[in-house]
């Protein structure tokens, strides 16, 4: 029921909003990306990431959403020397966020969303509901910056099965500069600070244009909680090399 809700709201908000960006075609920009990589002889790996993101801008509203999976087989010797094929990673995540644009339009009250499945993580789920305050902090040419700042509340469940849900204080913030007309860098790094757990994800990457719609993107993203077992890493990364297809 909880990740129903949740995901009912990121499905709603991103349904009706792109009716509304067609209806008084207003801009409306997706990219989606790919990367795959194989590995054969002494190692054999098969991983597969894939991401899809989505930015519109209406008169009154700014919205954000994305989503996310990677899925990585390898196969490796066990304890009796003999080979096995074993899932090293599998995840899921994916989030909406609405900004409704006050009388200065660079003030807006935000609603965000997300959920994530990470089947190897500390955790069998964790999605997140918040509102609050966003900034368009400033936005030129070149450069643009905003942060999010609100109360929230998030469910999470162990590998055990254990429950954490409780409210949280949510705060994030993106910057994108654009290098030339062929490149771009941009930043994000959000944090959910909660009683039982601090969840914190950060994406750093450099995305530069191959040919028209066609990019080629370079990415290191950190995930970390603070609250995992002991035999858990609490921080994740992962570098990634993707093919981004620019729809509009």
């Amino acid at each position: 029921m909880k990740r129903s809700l949740v995901a009912a709201a990121i499905l709603g908000t991103l349904s009706a909003n792109i009716a509304i960006a067609q209806e008084e075609k207003k801009p409306f920009t997706m990219e989606g990306g790919v990367g795959a990589i194989h590995t054969t002889g002494n190692t054999e790996t098969t991983s597969l990431s894939a991401s899809l993101v989505a930015h519109q801008e209406l008169p009154r509203w700014s919205n954000d959403y994305n989503v996310e999976g990677l899925y990585k087989k390898e196969t490796v010797a066990n304890d009796e020397g003999v080979d096995e094929e074993r899932t090293s990673a599998e995840k899921l995540f994916a989030s909406s966020q609405a900004n409704y644009k006050l009388s200065n339009p660079d003030y807006r009250v935000f609603g965000f969303a997300s959920y994530e499945q990470d089947k190897l993580s500390n955790y069998e789920y964790q999605s997140t509901l918040a509102v609050g305050w966003n900034h368009q902090l400033w936005e030129t040419d070149k450069m643009s910056f905003e942060y999010s700042v609100g109360p929230g509340y998030a469910w999470a469940e162990t590998q055990e099965g254990v429950e954490q849900n409780g409210p949280i204080l949510r705060a994030s913030a993106a910057y994108q500069w654009l290098i030339s007309e062929t490149a771009k860098f941009t930043q994000t790094v959000s944090t959910e600070i909660g009683e039982e757990n601090t969840k914190s994800r950060a994406e750093t990457a450099v995305t530069a244009t191959i040919s028209g719609n066609l990019s080629l993107k370079v990415a290191l993203k950190l995930d970390h909680n603070s609250d995992v077992d002991p035999d858990i890493e609490n921080l994740d990364t992962e570098t990634s090399v993707t093919l981004v297809y620019s729809f509009f």
